[in-house]
């Protein structure tokens, strides 16, 4: 299809203290490219923060960005680009300047972690959302009432949530489907080897959401049970029994797909709940490990360590230095010299 759509659409990105630099690469290329197959600026972007300050990425690799409330002037779209974590540093002016957007009309969007900055300024109210797979258990355990899928992204009205990497790049292929039709978008994707424009109704692939894909349906119910009782943990012979399988049946096709015991599987489902709320969200250790089907702290602490190398609070203890580490790389706004 013939591009035959006037003018330029802006999106402004605003970048967050360790931002991936993953998702915004993935963000910007695909309109960089379609710009330069229909040779005109049908899409520009801009990199914001607060105060127009140097931000480094996740990474450590720092970008220059204007003040986000003249990026915004002009702007079609928002997408608060977050990282690892969002920090409490400035969080009231991002909410407001969100806010602020949202009710000039702008479109309001997500990379990755930044879905928390959207949900805590209540723009997420009644809309679909998405955000990373890592961070959705801790997500939904902040946000109870909202509705999070895990979909790689989700276009809800004036909302458009991503759950960040390489899905940024089908989000804004979805953009260019829109206004310049799917041949280009299709030639825009050749770039950059994309084999496949994934759309809304695909999954995220993280986790253990592939494998599972293949196994017989009665470990699968299983696991589902598991997954819905982490924290009210039932017993292996329920599980059994409401998975429709025996005792015998359920040792025996564990150990033959999975490699191990329903025990020991639903014991790391628990343990990996918890260290993604230990990465991702502020709740205390013991709530982390009543969350994750815990009754004491030793018991958890001692299980952690078994499967995770490290205990809780060292785990804890790992992301404060990262983050330190990260706003020590900001680098100062040079001044004009006099």
């Amino acid at each position: 299809m013939r591009d035959q759509a006037a003018g330029t659409r802006v999106i402004t990105l605003l970048l967050v203290e360790g931002f991936s630099m993953m998702s915004v690469a993935s963000a910007i290329e695909p309109l960089r490219s379609l710009n330069r197959l229909i040779d005109r600026e049908a899409w520009r972007w801009r990199l914001a923060s607060l105060d127009g300050e140097v931000l480094a990425a996740s990474n450590g690799i720092p970008l220059p960005t204007e003040k986000a409330e003249t990026a915004l002037i002009g702007s079609d779209y928002v997408f608060v680009c977050g990282g690892l974590r969002i920090q409490s540093v400035d969080e009231r002016r991002y909410l407001a300047l969100l806010r602020r957007a949202a009710r000039g009309g702008v479109a309001v969007g997500s990379l990755s972690t930044g879905t928390y900055l959207l949900a805590r300024a209540g723009l997420l109210d009644g809309y679909r959302c998405t955000i990373h797979w890592e961070n959705r258990p801790a997500f939904q355990e902040e946000f109870p009432d909202l509705v999070c899928t895990d979909k790689i992204y989700e276009i809800d009205r004036d909302r458009l949530t991503c759950s960040g990497g390489t899905a940024a790049m089908d989000l804004m292929l979805h953009l260019i489907i829109e206004r310049h039709g799917a041949d280009l978008a299709r030639r825009v994707a050749n770039q950059f080897h994309h084999d496949r424009i994934r759309d809304e109704r695909d999954n995220q692939s993280g986790g253990r959401l592939e494998r599972l894909a293949n196994l017989p349906p009665p470990v699968r119910a299983a696991i589902r049970l598991m997954q819905r009782h982490v924290e009210d943990t039932i017993s292996i012979a329920e599980i059994a029994e409401r998975a429709g399988m025996s005792a015998r049946q359920i040792e025996r096709l564990f150990l033959r797909y999975l490699e191990t015991s329903p025990a020991r599987y639903y014991l790391s489902l628990r343990i990996d709940r918890a260290r993604e709320l230990l990465l991702y969200s502020d709740r205390p250790i013991l709530e982390v490990a009543i969350a994750a089907g815990f009754t004491s702290t030793s018991h958890f602490a001692h299980w952690f360590k078994r499967l995770q190398g490290v205990r809780p609070s060292q785990l804890r203890g790992r992301v404060a230095s990262e983050a330190e580490t990260v706003a020590a790389a900001r680098l100062p706004t040079p001044q004009p010299s006099s």
